[in-house]
């Protein structure tokens, strides 16, 4: 033992032996010098390895090759933070003896986190710039009245300062686009305008993003980071899909909008800050509140100026107008000179229902313009989604009355049944989000 003693000590490695119950025979200095504390206790020693008494048996029997555990954290004995690495594994020779090797990994883990870190820097802007990746989002068009009040409705909050605005209506409609326009017709326009989708970011980075955070705040976290509440401070802050949200997310921004104050992730210092929310959702947020889902104190704050867009489907001739623009975009993008649609085309157009609103008017556009064979785009061009076959029930009320509320149990049972249990199926079946049919799950004790 004494000789791989030795020979760990050349090496580099931190390296310890040890029995099934963590009590440490034999190790190097190395070893000591990562430890924790001194102590012949590897659970003291790595307090990490608190409640791996099972693991160590399982390694002595056999029935566990090896077990490892990365970026344990320690201060050097210059004071910086280092990361280990430990590996757990049988000895080879000596029965019931476990080797413990520790290793010195602050290379590579800095080097992890920075690749980590740009990662994840790529994804929030490739969210922050998608507003001008999506031509649908470059200009308000339309004439219609719905239109026009909606830009008279947009200019006149955009002229009061720092003012939380939600936006409402259904996916597709150029949410993230009016909050551009908005922050466009403002008394700052050259401040920052920094959009987030909440929807689109892991939860566990999105705090992080949004608050910024300290060198050491968590692992890894090598140097530290302005937060995008910074970068918005006298401009505008837009956070798409907020019914996404999560909860404790929730609480924290509901005290920026009350104090204009944060703390970065591992800091005490206040940090004050000034600028106008724009949240947008499709969701009904009175739903998810009644569902414990949405804190109602955010949707009373949020909810000071509320501005509905409408369906493309309301918006009468004003889809030719949209559509005509994206021809154009993508005459510039694919090197093409279509230059514009046939009657039918036209007609057809204007009858479809858009379920997708721009947003599937701009991917039908793009899709018809790869493949058209001329000028003009034709109406067989146009593949637009098949309309469901539903079936439609006309409802008779008998003349004794019913129970609403058996009814609906009734209906959700026969739904799961047909689903076979499954209640993602179910749900469609219904007409209903998930979340809402757990609640009314619950409701009816199902």
């Amino acid at each position: 033992m004494k000789n791989e003693s030795f020979l760990f000590d050349l090496s580099g490695v931190g390296f310890a032996f040890l029995d099934s119950s963590g009590v440490i025979s034999l190790s190097n200095s190395l070893f000591k010098s990562y430890s924790h504390t001194i102590s012949s206790s590897l659970m003291e020693c790595f307090p990490e390895t608190f409640g791996l008494e099972q693991v160590l048996k399982q390694l002595e029997s056999g029935e566990k090759s090896v077990f490892y555990l990365d970026n344990i954290n320690r201060k050097g004995t210059d004071g910086k933070v280092i990361y280990l690495s430990l590996t757990l594994h049988r000895h080879p020779n000596i029965a019931g003896t476990i080797v413990c090797i520790v290793k010195n990994v602050s290379q590579a883990a800095i080097l992890k986190q920075q690749i980590t870190q740009q990662q994840n820097d790529i994804l929030i802007l490739q969210q922050m710039l998608s507003v001008y990746a999506d031509p649908s989002k470059n200009h308000m068009l339309g004439t219609s009245l719905k239109m026009q009040s909606l830009r008279e409705s947009a200019q006149k909050v955009a002229q009061i300062p720092f003012v939380n605005i939600l936006l409402t209506g259904e996916s597709g409609t150029g949410k993230n686009l009016l909050a551009r326009y908005i922050h466009t017709f403002s008394q700052n326009p050259d401040q920052p305008f920094i959009e987030i989708n909440c929807a689109a970011i892991p939860d566990h980075l999105l705090e992080s993003e949004l608050f910024g955070y300290e060198k050491g705040a968590f692992t890894n976290a090598t140097t530290a980071k302005k937060g995008l509440l910074e970068e918005a401070d006298g401009g505008t802050l837009f956070l798409d899909e907020i019914g996404e949200l999560p909860i404790a997310l929730q609480a924290k921004l509901l005290h920026v909008l009350d104090d204009k104050g944060f703390r970065r992730l591992g800091s005490n210092k206040e940090i004050h800050v000034q600028f106008r929310l724009i949240a947008a959702t499709n969701r009904d947020l009175q739903t998810l509140v009644s569902e414990k889902k949405f804190r109602e104190d955010l949707l009373f704050r949020l909810n000071v100026v509320q501005i509905t867009l409408p369906p493309l489907r309301e918006l009468e001739t004003d889809v030719l107008e949209i559509a005509a623009h994206l021809i154009r975009h993508f005459n510039a993008k694919f090197n093409k000179k279509v230059e514009g649609f046939s009657k039918q085309a036209q007609q057809a157009l204007l009858t479809y229902h858009w379920p997708g609103n721009v947003r599937e008017l701009s991917n039908i556009i793009e899709r018809a313009m790869i493949f058209a064979s001329s000028d003009i785009i034709q109406e067989e061009d146009l593949l637009f989604q098949k309309p469901q076959n539903n079936v439609t029930h006309k409802w008779h009320i008998p003349n004794e009355g019913l129970n609403l509320d058996n009814l609906e149990k009734e209906l959700i049972q026969e739904a799961l049944k047909k689903a076979n249990g499954n209640k993602t199926s179910a749900a469609k079946l219904l007409g209903l989000t998930r979340d809402t049919l757990r609640y009314r799950l619950e409701k009816h004790n199902l």
